[in-house]
Formats: C-alpha cells, sequence, structure tokens
C-alpha cells in the first residue's frame, strides 16, 4: 500500500511550506500588530498622567477613553483583515464573499438602523469630548460614574455598585457634573433669632480651617465664597455657601463641610432649627393661652381649665 498517493504527503508538505507558512505568519503579524498597537497606546496614556495618583485629571480621563475606543477599533480592524488573508491563502474567493457580505450588511443596515444610531452618537460623543471614563454624568434618567465608553453604549456604575449600559442612540442630553472642575453649594439653615451677619462670619472661619487641613487643601481651587441669604423659609433663615474643588471631589468636601458646621454650630451656641408650627385659634381665644377641652363620654364634664373644672380637682383632693 502506498501511503503517499492516499494521503498526498508530498502535496500537503507543499502547501504546508507556502501557504501553511504564510498563514502562520500572518497570525502572528496580526498579534504583533495588536500588541504593538496596546503598549503604544498605553504609553500614550500614561504621557498624559500627572503627579497625584489619587486623582484624574481631565487630560488623564480623555486619554484613557480614547485610548480603551483606540485600542478595541484596532484590534476588530487587523484581526478582520488577517481573516480575509488566510480565506484567499486557503484558496477561498473572496470577491463573491465581500459581495455576499456587502448585501447582508446592508440588510441588516436596514433592520439595524438604531445600532447605526449608536455608533454615530458615539462618535460624537468622543469629537466632541462630551465626557469621559472617571466622569460622573447623569444620562437618560441614571447617573454614576463612567467605566467604559465604546461606540456603541456607555457603561455606568452608581453609588450602589449597579452598572447601567445605556446605548448611545438614547442619549439626548448629558449632564457631567465632574467637567474640568466641581462645585459644591449648601444651604445652611440657622434659627430666626440668630444673627445672621455672626453666622456667615462663622461660616468663613470653618472654610478657612478646612482649606488648611492638608487633606482636604489639595481637593479644594478656591475659597469658599458666602453667596448671602438665600431663603426665609418656615423655620430657618437659610445661608447658602459654596466650594469650588477639583473634579470628583465636591462630595466628600460638602460633607466634612457638613460635620464642622454641626461641632462649630454645637460649641457657640448657635441652633439649626428643627420645623415649628404655630396654632392660630381665632378670635375670641382665651387670653392666658389655656384650650377648653370637652371630655367626652362622661356625665356632668366640665371643659378643661375651666373654673368648675378646677373646683371638681379641689372637691376630688
Amino acid at each position: 500500500m502506498n501511503w503517499n498517493e492516499i494521503f498526498h504527503f508530498e502535496d500537503f508538505a507543499g502547501w504546508m511550506s507556502t501557504h501553511g507558512l504564510r498563514i502562520v505568519f500572518i497570525v502572528i503579524a496580526a498579534f504583533i500588530v495588536v500588541r504593538l498597537s496596546t503598549f503604544i497606546t498605553r504609553r500614550v496614556e500614561r504621557m498624559f498622567e500627572d503627579a497625584d495618583p489619587d486623582t484624574m485629571s481631565e487630560r488623564e480621563r480623555q486619554a484613557a477613553t480614547l485610548g480603551k475606543v483606540l485600542r478595541n477599533l484596532i484590534r476588530l480592524v487587523v484581526w478582520g483583515i488577517a481573516l480575509i488573508t488566510i480565506l484567499r491563502e486557503l484558496g477561498i474567493d473572496i470577491a463573491p464573499l465581500l459581495a455576499g457580505v456587502g448585501i447582508a450588511g446592508l440588510a441588516i443596515g436596514f433592520g439595524a438602523q438604531s445600532l447605526v444610531k449608536d455608533i454615530l452618537a458615539g462618535i460624537f460623543v468622543l469629537a466632541e469630548d462630551q465626557y469621559n471614563v472617571g466622569d460622573v454624568i447623569k444620562a437618560a434618567g441614571v447617573s454614576g460614574l463612567v467605566e467604559k465608553v465604546t461606540l456603541r453604549a456607555t457603561i455606568l456604575r452608581d453609588l450602589e455598585g449597579n452598572v447601567h449600559t445605556i446605548p448611545n442612540g438614547v442619549i439626548d442630553v448629558v449632564t457631567n457634573m465632574t467637567k474640568h472642575w466641581s462645585r459644591s453649594v449648601l444651604d445652611v439653615g440657622v434659627a430666626y433669632k440668630e444673627d445672621v451677619d455672626e453666622v456667615m462670619d462663622v461660616l468663613r472661619e470653618i472654610g478657612d480651617g478646612l482649606e488648611k487641613d492638608p487633606k482636604f487643601a489639595r481637593m479644594i481651587t478656591g475659597p469658599l465664597e458666602v453667596l448671602g441669604v438665600q431663603d426665609l423659609a418656615d423655620s430657618a433663615v437659610v445661608v447658602r455657601v459654596m466650594f469650588t474643588t477639583v473634579p470628583n471631589k465636591q462630595w466628600p468636601v460638602a460633607r466634612e463641610f457638613r460635620r464642622r458646621i454641626k461641632k462649630t454650630f454645637d460649641e457657640k451656641g448657635i441652633e439649626i432649627p428643627f420645623p415649628h408650627q404655630t396654632i392660630y385659634l381665632g378670635e375670641g381665644a382665651p387670653m392666658d393661652g389655656r384650650l377648653p377641652v370637652e371630655l367626652a363620654g362622661e356625665p356632668g364634664a366640665v371643659a378643661a381649665g375651666s373654673p368648675g373644672a378646677r373646683d371638681s380637682d379641689e372637691r376630688e383632693e
């Protein structure tokens, strides 16, 4: 039995020495290009890093976002070209295949208009630099930290750890709470009996102390601004103040400022009021403040607080 004639070892060896080697070279070249592009994009991202490891600047977030999108796009294009080239080496005529793919793509395009809309919207998000990875935004009714941006969708994680995947095409209005800088606005309520000017001076002292704290000094980019009396509410005089902070740090600054307000107001005897309600009894009400109360179900009951009620109490004693 001639095994060479049965399995065509010579033809297979000849094919492997030509087309087989080319396929191996194509796979290795594609792998190297993808790895090299990943290395280059990550190096470029590190060029935009600053000396602060705790916070990401606007340039860092933008570089991280574009780097991820570029890596995914390069990976898709390189492996797509590699697949087409390998098919040619296998002897498959790719012209009809490309024509079929084109027709199928056209048909899919009519049925996937929302996908095309998402991709176009994603391109505009990146081109206009609306938000980046690390920003805190509100979009499509949800808010959270941007963990990933692709051409198709934006992925947010909220404070409870829930992950929201939002197609870019449904995002019509975006609220970016950490674009370039952030602001912390607080309304502080004090009792009507307090001296408002004194309260504002105390708030400025608290703000100065917070700015001098090494832990918070790097988070605050501008001094505390006391805007003045914001509202004369039912139970309090509301004074509005605000801080300008680096992106994403308005919330820890606000929490620490509220904590210091509570401690300082307690030390200085400044009242933080709770809701009060005054009941007006109308004309003819007793001037001594006593409210007559009828005791239902008791024979011969008298109004509480009346002279008869006092005489009855004395007899019982």
